[in-house]
């Protein structure tokens, strides 16, 4: 049921971003470091951003030999300023990194409610921020928020991540509306449970909030609400965002691309 579905070969969509800088948040794993090599694949210097020094190393190894490049930048989004500062000069902008918690509201953390909002909402404002003169000054750009279907969809247990993503969209469709006469086009990309560390860590907080067995809790909480019965794998959600960075993408704009196995048509 969960095993891995056949995907079409690596970096199988047409895009040429030769020329183009592309920054990526929270490139170190997951959905971030696979959208880092997709963009470099297809030409893009890649900023690769993400406070897991190490875990950048590898990607940029990993990077070595594709079109484009890998430029690892370690850096904690919680500091704004600085955010802000490493946007500068992008063509392409991928608001990826995350945090997760599951907790009822009432034991929730404020000081991990404020970091998760911090991150996941405050950064991709003083990101888009920092991208835009230059995405402004040429006529062209391309941002690309990965959101969730929770910036669709409530959970219970899940209210910082879900307060975050749907303060997401809505700054990706402000995004959208201010920067169309610039050239520049800003969407979200939603997918369900994708197989990365940031799921597969929630097993365990999972299964104490629902009071049951961790090996339940994939088919009984996370895959309940899909049709199509399996995590998404990173390379999937790479592809998207690889769309709405090309050219049959340029009238895409302040929408969201949701690939959630059917969760969101019940």
């Amino acid at each position: 049921m969960t095993a891995r579905s056949a995907l079409p070969g690596p970096h199988s969509s047409t895009l040429d971003l030769g020329g183009r800088t592309a920054l990526v948040t929270g490139a170190a794993g997951g959905i971030g470091r696979a959208c880092a090599l997709r963009l470099a694949a297809a030409g893009a210097k890649v900023r690769a951003v993400d406070r897991d020094g190490a875990g950048l190393e590898t990607l940029a190894d990993q990077g070595r030999d594709l079109a484009g490049t890998v430029e690892p930048h370690v850096l904690d989004l919680t500091d704004l300023d600085a955010a802000e500062l490493v946007a500068a000069g992008t063509d392409v902008l991928v608001n990826n990194a995350g945090l997760q918690l599951v907790r009822p509201i009432e034991e929730f953390p404020p000081d991990v409610f404020h970091t998760m909002l911090t991150v996941m909402l405050e950064a991709p404002f003083r990101l888009i921020r920092g991208a835009l003169p230059h995405m402004y000054g040429q006529g062209w750009g391309r941002i690309v928020n990965v959101s969730s279907v929770h910036g669709l969809r409530a959970s219970a247990y899940k209210s910082a991540y879900v307060i975050a993503k749907h303060g997401l969209e809505g700054l990706s469709k402000t995004t959208a509306l201010e920067g169309a006469p610039h050239g520049v086009t800003s969407n979200c990309v939603n997918p369900a449970y994708v197989r990365t560390p940031l799921v597969e860590t929630q097993l365990a907080d999972q299964a104490r909030a629902h009071g049951i067995p961790e090996e339940r809790v994939l088919s009984e909480v996370l895959l309940q609400d899909s049709a199509v019965k399996r995590l998404i794998e990173p390379e999937e959600v790479a592809e998207a965002v690889a769309y709405l960075c090309g050219p049959h993408a340029s009238f895409v704009t302040g929408t969201s691309l949701v690939l959630d196995g059917g969760w969101t048509a019940h």
